[in-house]
């Protein structure tokens, strides 16, 4: 099915990974808010001594109690020595160098998430802005996301280049680079906003869930390619776009959408490499990315719908309805 048209795939790998529009509504960005970065390894990695990582601990509370779980700790004098570990251990300071390196002063993530934030304050005036932080923990947290706190893992996005590298599979590492991290935390933050119906445990239900957040990242940071927001190659996204109608019609003939097996559900939402039931060089979580392009007609089809509203939406068969999802063959 895949890779046969490869002209085709190039214009669509051209035309079809660029957003229409990029721009937050002209109200969002009039929104007065400023997003600083702390960069937390800087001053961890500079003060080593067991006294200055004591003063970093008084100094970060929320930050320390979230992240290392100081509450379940015996007391703060065993915090303090496994922070010491860690901020003279040689080999994360070569890490956290490479961080250092890698990003620099981290503009282009402040002003993404200036940005995106300013849109969910516009949807949602009540939204308390997180501060935003960084740390290198030697690959144990990549994100920590509270009510007031927004930690990006930076030692977890140096790329191919870094000495250490999370250990996961090699199509969920392709996903740790650097573009994928702003647009992951937004999906994170998602979960927040995005309603879903503890009833229905179906197929169609987990795709138009997922739809939806990725519906509010793209929402959030218009500028973002689709690759971005889903974890997928460009290649991978110009491959399902021109087989999208194939796609579709194997979750339709098979009579998947109202299956409540997880193990199937699984097949289509879950990590895996590929989804050898539609081919074998499709990739995974197909079923999350039929979700997000049912949800995006569903929004085409109902401009007066906000997003607010979409993700309050509980009734996935409603969305896929009125979505009149049908995509060319």
């Amino acid at each position: 099915m895949y890779y046969r048209l490869l002209i085709l795939v190039t214009l669509l790998f051209i035309f079809g990974c660029k957003k229409s529009t990029c721009s937050i509504p002209e109200e969002a960005e009039k929104i007065p808010l400023r997003v600083e970065i702390e960069r937390l390894e800087q001053r961890f990695f500079q003060d080593t001594s067991r006294s200055d990582l004591a003063d970093f601990v008084k100094k970060h509370p929320e930050f320390v109690e979230s992240f290392f779980r100081r509450s379940q700790l015996r007391s703060d004098s065993v915090l303090i020595n496994a922070l010491h570990g860690l901020a003279t251990n040689p080999e994360l300071r070569k890490l956290g160098k490479e961080a250092e390196d890698r990003f620099g002063n981290m503009e282009q993530e402040r002003q993404e998430l200036e940005s995106a934030f300013k849109v969910v304050k516009y949807y949602y005036p009540d939204f308390v802005v997180p501060e935003v932080k960084t740390f290198v923990s030697g690959l144990s947290r990549d994100f920590l996301i509270t009510d007031s706190l927004l930690v990006l893992g930076i030692d977890f996005f140096v790329g191919q280049q870094a000495s250490y590298r999370p250990d996961v599979y090699d199509y969920i590492l392709k996903r740790y680079e650097r573009p994928n991290m702003v647009p992951t935390a937004m999906l994170l933050l998602s979960n927040r906003f995005n309603q879903t119906s503890r009833s229905e445990r179906n197929l169609l239900a987990e795709m138009i869930n997922t739809g939806k957040a990725y519906y509010f990242v793209e929402s959030v940071l218009p500028c973002t390619p689709d690759s971005a927001i889903i974890g997928y190659s460009r290649k991978d996204i110009a491959d399902v776009r021109h087989n999208e109608a194939k796609i579709w019609a194997h979750f339709i003939e098979k009579g998947l959408l109202y299956e409540r097996s997880p193990f199937v559900i699984t097949k289509y939402i879950g990590e895996r490499p590929n989804t050898p039931e539609i081919d074998a060089t499709a990739p995974g979580r197909l079923g999350t990315w039929v979700g997000w392009q049912i949800v995006r007609k569903y929004m085409e089809r109902n401009p007066d719908v906000t997003l607010p509203e979409l993700l309050a939406e509980i009734d996935h068969q409603k969305i896929l309805n009125e979505s009149k999802y049908k995509p060319r063959k």
